[in-house]
């Protein structure tokens, strides 16, 4: 029998010949086993031929993290659409808009949800599948047999829209072949992944690092993911870890901050010890956040970055290998540049230790953005490399974020990295979260320190707080450095990913 030349039909196959019977995905108190999977995405494949859809056209989808969305996913890939996962967190405005972007034909969400009344405002969006977590009323009434589509290389096989954490969010339309990219070397050479791991990410599955971590994953080793279909809370992914006992465990630095502070040794329902490794991305993760982890559970945690036009980790540390308050090192197959501004793979590079952007290259990079040409070239530079829009430094090969290069202040002469800022802030012992923006000061840009305070009620208890977090940084950092002002706040505005977004706290 000949190979499938479809991917999504490539990885179900592959685990219903090795592992049928071995639990794909948990969810809540129910199992999905590869066989089922295999089935059921077919089924799903056949319900959207049934209602019209075809291969190339795009299938938005707006869901809980499920068996659903696995089926949804690998349903619409087998058909030869283009799944195109969106966080289930926006509004009614914002599906309107995604909806309308991508020129979707399909919408697979849950009944009475936002997206579906989006829906009515885009009739092109002519197909509306309502779904429970298992899949929408039904599709056992399908077949689950299905010949899958075969694709052209150059054509998209999925699409996924960025977080939006410098503005509105683009679609970036990737080959289905690189689905598969994340497995190796990612995977299997820094993860040391295999079918006997259990993974769980707290990042959803409408982002690409959710997507890598509790799709694209499991499926390539044969092994078993867990979805998480509630709102990710630190009390929640505690008591989800102990219950589902997974080895790998993928989150981003503000909820790993959280669940730490929630983390009591000893709680049966706080139990880390099935975890053989944590990651992080979305953002630089502290370095006092990095120390505390492992101080307290035990489990060493990598850093790395990605992003959605790469659907990799192009920098990562490694196990044994971590240095904490630094992105790590190339990811094996990565080439990076650090280049001066406006620089693009032909230019010379930045000395070490200096910043400079960072510049990649390697497999699986989106080619162009869904219809944004000027963004495209902006990003998509000559000879195959990628401008990530971060600012690095990096010194004997090893990368240390300085923040994206949107969010750079320049002070004076200098150019200020809000990263090294907030680290500085985070020591202070009143700081739980913080974020450094510019602020205009007599026509000047200055760095101001927007912080979330662990009692709130020092605020008013102790009005020389924000003099005495103020004097701490000036005792530790270069006077163009330090904050002019601190800006308390109950919570920092955050994409769904939670990244900070920077931009909404700068004065105008």
């Amino acid at each position: 029998m000949p190979e499938p030349q479809n991917v999504a039909a490539g990885l179900l196959a592959a685990n219903l010949s090795r592992c049928p019977d071995k639990a794909a995905y948990l969810c809540n108190d129910d199992t999905l086993t590869h066989r089922a999977l295999a089935a059921d995405s077919a089924r799903f494949a056949n319900l959207l031929r049934a209602r019209g859809v075809v291969a190339g056209e795009r299938v938005v989808l707006v869901l809980p993290d499920s068996f659903a969305y696995a089926k949804a996913f690998l349903g619409a890939m087998l058909l030869g659409a283009v799944p195109v996962p969106v966080s289930a967190m926006l509004t009614r405005a914002d599906y309107a808009f995604i909806l309308a972007d991508c020129a979707a034909t399909a919408l697979v969400t849950w009944e009475d949800s936002p997206a579906a009344e989006a829906a009515r405002d885009v009739p092109e969006t002519g197909v509306v599948l309502c779904c429970g977590l298992d899949g929408p009323w039904g599709l056992s009434e399908h077949s689950a047999e299905f010949e899958p589509a075969v694709t052209r290389d150059d054509a998209p096989g999925f699409m996924l829209y960025s977080s939006g954490s410098t503005g509105r969010p683009k679609g970036v339309p990737h080959a289905a072949a690189d689905l598969l990219g994340p497995a190796s070397p990612w995977g299997s050479d820094i993860l040391r992944a295999t079918g006997d791991d259990v993974f769980f990410s707290a990042s959803k599955m409408s982002f690409a690092y959710g997507l890598m971590s509790s799709l694209t994953l499991p499926l390539s080793f044969g092994a078993t993911g867990v979805f998480f279909p509630d709102k990710p809370g630190p009390y929640e992914l505690l008591a989800a870890i102990a219950r589902h006992r997974p080895s790998l465990f993928f989150c981003v630095p503000t909820l790993y901050n959280l669940v730490l502070r929630a983390f009591e040794p000893g709680n049966p329902e706080h139990d880390l010890s099935s975890l053989r490794l944590c990651y992080s991305a979305g953002e630089a993760l502290p370095a006092s956040l990095c120390r505390q982890w492992l101080l307290q559970t035990g489990v060493e945690i990598l850093d790395g970055i990605g992003s959605t036009e790469a659907f990799n980790l192009f920098l990562s540390n490694a196990p044994g290998r971590v240095h904490c308050g630094a992105s790590g090192e190339a990811v094996p197959g990565f080439e990076t540049r650090l280049v001066a501004d406006g620089g693009d793979g032909a230019s010379p590079e930045v000395p070490d230790g200096t910043s400079g952007n960072l510049l990649i290259r390697g497999p699986g990079l989106a080619k162009a953005y869904w219809n944004r040409p000027e963004k495209t070239a902006e990003t998509m530079l000559p000879e195959g490399w990628l401008a990530t829009g971060d600012v690095y430094v990096r010194e004997n090969g090893v990368f240390t974020h300085q923040g994206r290069s949107d969010d750079m202040l320049k002070v004076g002469a200098h150019w200020v990295s809000p990263v090294q800022v907030e680290d500085t802030l985070r020591t202070h012992p009143a700081v739980a979260e913080c974020a450094v923006a510019a602020l205009r000061v007599e026509g000047l840009m200055r760095p101001c320190a927007h912080v979330v305070l662990k009692d709130p009620g020092l605020a008013q208890s102790q009005p020389q707080l924000a003099t005495d977090i103020l004097r701490h940084v000036r005792g530790l950092l270069p006077v163009h450095m330090c904050p002019v002002r601190v800006e308390y706040h109950t919570d920092l505005p955050k994409t769904p990913t939670g990244k900070i977004q920077r931009f909404r706290l700068r004065s105008a």
